[in-house]
């Protein structure tokens, strides 16, 4: 979309809303407008994610707690670690 907050319109869509935008691309195909489309170059930052291997029993308390507390296991493990973590270095 173009910068001025104005006038801002999707090149190949003329869409002025994300709503606008969508409803376009549920009704037309990428392949009508490959013509109009350029290449780009774009950086992409990750952060380097670390697996631990569970027992399916472990894992499966775990999922249980998750559920409880509205979280997915993965953020639940990472909490408790961070605060065990906090603990043995405040010690």
């Amino acid at each position: 979309m173009k910068e001025n907050r104005d006038e801002q319109v999707t090149s190949i869509s003329k869409a002025r809303t994300l709503e606008e935008i969508a409803d376009y691309w549920d009704t037309h195909s990428l392949a009508d407008h490959w013509d109009e489309t350029h290449e780009v170059n774009f950086e992409v930052r990750m952060q380097r994610k670390c697996r631990v291997t569970l027992t399916p029993e472990i894992y499966e308390k775990i999922e249980k707690q998750a559920l409880e507390q509205g979280v997915l296991p993965e953020t639940l493990v990472n909490l408790w670690l961070a605060e065990r973590l906090h603990t043995i270095e405040s010690s």
